[in-house]
């Protein structure tokens, strides 16, 4: 599946816990990301796609003059000195039909209908919109000036011939189709979907259908990972439910290796220096990261087994959810091609103030409410607190946090 090989980020980590800063886990994730294989597809089905190949101008767009409103093709010096109590008068030479060029050159003293869209006749210079126009008969009567140009979209106004339209590594959006089909490209290079393989581990897990007896707890995560996968343009495969054995879980997680472009672990990550996931993906690879200087999500892992990126994720859905929100989307848009993630931020204050949790950078969910932001506080176990939330705004390390009135930036779920 896996088409380029990423370098080594760092040394391996040895047996224990280290935390790295939230930029530095980033570009770990996008050096360890390879980028799938390449696959031809109809542009109809390439909403979400990454481009593998630029796309260029193969000729100039429109490729011809036109006109960009209805009203009359004429010779703007004709008209100079048009008004409302003195307009000029002009022959008209009749209609230029859409889809075809003009019958008739215009010369001074001229005019033809034309409706938007239409090919502006030879000779003629500048649109006067029909708005300020009469006609009786073969006579136009014109009511304004116009300069040269008016009214005219260019044969190369929207793209030059060899002009870069769309660069490699772009994800298309349902308005780029449009663009795409207005110059000839029907079928595009993009890049193959990675696909993701899910893993939940935990002896307290059952399947979310179940009834959970006393101690048990619905397994959720990897319902949530592969959904957010799928958001972001991966193929999610979910390989159930582990149950701390370390034998089961290294053999589905070498097996989700070899048939997967990425792995991700959910549970079993945590302060503990014996952590099965850590021991595992250790066993099997290497593993660069062990804790992430953020909260909550800390206790993050961020591995390699041969060619194959393995992130261990915190058990708690919150925590979970935050981690797939900064770091593991970067590793599906780096092993799709793409230079850059798709996050919408909204600017807005906050309702009431935020204290800083000193020594490391913190991210808290937020609701919005009108035109302010306010915390959505409890554990990182919690489900509510993903319904309730929004999005998250970053609170620096070593800050001292916000006070209510701030301005801030939330990245929006």
């Amino acid at each position: 599946m896996t088409e380029t090989k990423g370098a080594n980020p760092a040394p391996a980590l040895g047996n224990y816990f280290d935390v790295v800063p939230i930029e530095e886990a980033v570009r770990i994730v996008r050096t360890i990301a390879h980028q799938t294989g390449t696959e031809t597809i109809p542009i109809d089905n390439a909403d979400g796609r990454t481009l593998s190949d630029p796309i260029y101008a193969q000729s100039d767009i429109p490729g011809f003059d036109r006109s960009w409103r209805d009203g009359y093709a004429i010779i703007a010096s004709d008209v100079n000195n048009a008004s409302e109590s003195s307009p000029v008068t002009l022959k008209c030479l009749g209609s230029v039909r859409m889809g075809t060029p003009a019958s008739q050159k215009i010369s001074s003293g001229q005019g033809m209908y034309i409706p938007t869209g239409g090919q502006i006749p030879e000779g003629a210079d500048a649109v006067v919109m029909v708005e300020y126009s009469d006609r009786i008969s073969d006579t136009i009567f014109i009511k304004r000036p116009v300069v040269m140009g008016e009214n005219i979209i260019r044969k190369d106004e929207d793209f030059k011939a060899s002009d870069l339209i769309y660069p490699a590594g772009w994800i298309i959006r349902p308005q780029d189709i449009g663009v795409l089909a207005s110059v000839g490209k029907t079928r595009i290079v993009v890049r193959k979907n990675p696909v993701i393989g899910i893993i939940s581990t935990g002896t307290e897990l059952v399947p979310a259908e179940a009834f959970p007896r006393p101690g048990e707890v619905r397994e959720v995560n990897s319902h949530l990972i592969a959904v957010f996968c799928s958001r972001q343009g991966a193929i999610p495969v979910r390989y159930g439910i582990i149950r701390d054995d370390r034998d089961e879980l290294r053999e589905t997680v070498a097996r989700a290796a070899r048939e997967c472009d990425a792995v991700i672990i959910s549970g079993g990550s945590s302060k503990d220096r014996n952590d099965i996931t850590a021991l595992t993906i250790r066993e099997l690879g290497e593993v660069y990261v062990h804790g992430i200087s953020i909260a909550p999500g800390k206790p993050t892992i961020i591995g390699k087994i041969q060619d194959i990126p393995v992130i261990g994720l915190p058990g708690h859905p919150a925590s979970t959810f935050m981690v797939l929100s900064l770091v593991v989307i970067h590793l599906v848009q780096a092993m799709k091609g793409s230079p850059c993630q798709r996050v919408y931020k909204k600017r807005i204050k906050m309702a009431t103030s935020v204290p800083s949790e000193q020594g490391r950078e913190q991210y808290l969910r937020v609701r919005i409410n009108g035109d302010a932001a306010t915390p959505v506080l409890g554990k990182s176990g919690l489900m509510n607190t993903l319904a309730w939330s929004d999005g998250i705004i970053r609170v620096p390390a070593g800050d001292e946090g916000y006070e209510a009135g701030d301005d801030v930036e939330v990245m929006l779920w």
